[in-house]
């Protein structure tokens, strides 16, 4: 029986194999073999999770084929590969992927690391702060005095508490956007609202428009759910969308859904302006698109002289085309598991009715806790220590990075928690590889895009500051000094630091 769960085409592996590009060789600079930078290329995609375990790989002919090589170079790096631990073959199963014996298996979005490898891995991977005290005390303190009432209940609220809903809506309502609770449905988290709308929208095989580069783990969710991704390239800089490329995608494609992150988009922090978001949704309602606009960037802006644009719902008022998502991970806290949808009655109800076959509802208590800060003016002040800490430390790794990889290009975004730099020609993929070395998780580029995009970059959040700001720039550059010298071995031990 074969060991493969999956196939990965040779037209697709080479894509993502000539997608990693590298700084041209200095002289006196030694390349590899080229049979050994084929088997380092796949160990990398392997190691990203951009291409699965147990996936099995074309024939040698066919790669050699696809990647003008000799059949030879390609035998040759398969060997390797299967000697290093990173392929498995069987005489008339083919070869497929795998790891070594002791390693993690790859991540394919961004988890954070486990808290006990902290002291020795400055993590750049999970764009999330610590949470804002005294606030996250405070709000639990106040969960408590109202759980006695609702522990007398079974506990399952599919659409979220009524108090909370009617809390939301009031404050779409006081941003302009009238809103009564039957709109509103509480979710876990973000992930958990956007995973709902898939599932209810789009079935195994629809087209999804996304932004290019988008939010990983949004991505990954999408692929796992079987849709179809269709990528609509960003404005250059922090200019927002480009309007032409979201028309002719929306027309052409027709896609069921559409996501976007209009508010300090993830990665590249930009923010749509209000003729931007009027277009699209025009767009999308003229294509019948489902438009999924994701707010849970809306409140972190950074410099006070930022003025917000209205919600894309705003330019909506049917309710007809925009779904939107919000948050408490963000602007709050990550372990605050709370997130919302707001949209038609109708699309709630149908939610709703769905969730009875997933997660039921959501905790009680952190829904209490979210309430009590948005009663009590307590999410306001938490909102705004969490600003200061975010432009603190998102001035202070601007300024390492500059310092100690002046090559690196990239434009200071005025919100969001996220830096998305051009690394001056370097492999996104091998920076992170070698990161992970030298004491540093870094995500590469082609982790927000589709099919192997983006492998000159890679993103920074705003998640550290001060003197862990400068050793992240620090390891970064050492990093990038074994890339540009095509290391391939164990690389300098991380050190240990303390903040």
């Amino acid at each position: 029986m074969a060991q493969w769960t999956s196939a990965v085409g040779a037209a697709q592996l080479a894509r993502l194999l000539n997608s990693q590009q590298e700084r041209p060789a200095g002289p006196g600079t030694r390349r590899p073999p080229a049979y050994r930078a084929l088997a380092d290329g796949i160990r990398l995609l392997v190691l990203e999770g951009r291409v699965p375990v147990a996936a099995r790989l074309p024939a040698e002919r066919e790669l050699a084929l696809s990647l003008t090589v000799s059949r030879t170079t390609v035998a040759a790096a398969y060997e390797a590969l299967r000697s290093e631990g990173f392929l498995e073959s069987r005489r008339g199963a083919g070869s497929w992927t795998a790891v070594p014996a002791g390693n993690p298996l790859p991540a394919r979005g961004l988890e954070p690391l486990p808290p006990e490898t902290l002291g020795s891995m400055i993590d750049l991977g999970c764009a999330a702060l610590p949470a804002p005290e005294p606030w996250l005390t405070r709000a639990v303190r106040g969960a408590l005095e109202e759980l006695p009432p609702y522990a007398h209940t079974h506990g399952d609220y599919p659409a979220g508490l009524p108090a909370l809903r009617a809390m939301i809506a009031e404050r779409y309502t006081a941003r302009g956007i009238p809103t009564m609770p039957e709109q509103i449905m509480v979710t876990t988290g973000a992930m958990g609202a956007i995973d709902a709308i898939c599932h209810l929208f789009a079935g195994r095989g629809e087209r999804i428009a996304v932004e290019s580069p988008s939010y990983a783990n949004i991505l990954q969710l999408m692929r796992e759910a079987g849709a179809r991704l269709v990528p609509v390239a960003m404005a250059e800089g922090l200019t927002g969308w480009d309007m032409d490329r979201w028309r002719q995608v929306l027309r052409d494609a027709a896609p069921r859904i559409a996501y976007v992150v209009a508010d300090f988009h993830n990665p590249t922090g930009a923010l749509a302006d209000e003729d931007q978001r009027r277009r699209l949704v025009d767009a999308a309602r003229s294509a019948g698109t489902v438009l999924i606009a994701d707010e849970t960037m809306s409140e972190l802006w950074l410099d006070p002289e930022v003025r917000m644009p209205r919600p894309v719902c705003a330019f909506d008022p049917a309710g007809s085309t925009v779904i939107t998502v919000g948050s408490a991970s963000k602007a709050f806290w990550a372990g605050m598991r709370i997130g919302w949808v707001r949209a038609a009655p109708d699309v709630i109800r149908s939610l709703v009715a769905a969730r009875a076959y997933a997660d039921l509802g959501t905790p009680v208590l952190e829904q209490l806790a979210v309430n009590w800060l948005f009663g009590t003016g307590g999410w306001e002040q938490a909102v705004e220590v969490r600003r200061e800490q975010a432009r603190e430390n998102r001035d202070e790794l601007v300024a390492a990075v500059r310092r100690e990889l002046p090559e690196w290009e990239f434009e200071v975004p005025r919100g969001g928690l996220t830096l998305w730099v051009r690394t001056g020609g370097l492999s996104g993929s091998r920076l992170a590889e070698a990161g992970e070395r030298v004491g540093v998780r870094v995500p590469s580029g082609p982790r927000f895009g589709v099919d192997g995009a983006f492998e000159g970059y890679v993103r920074l959040p705003f998640t550290v500051g001060g003197a862990v700001a400068e050793e992240a720039a620090v390891r970064l550059a050492a990093a990038a000094r074994i890339v540009e010298e095509g290391g391939a071995g164990a690389g300098e031990a991380p050190r240990t630091f303390v903040a």
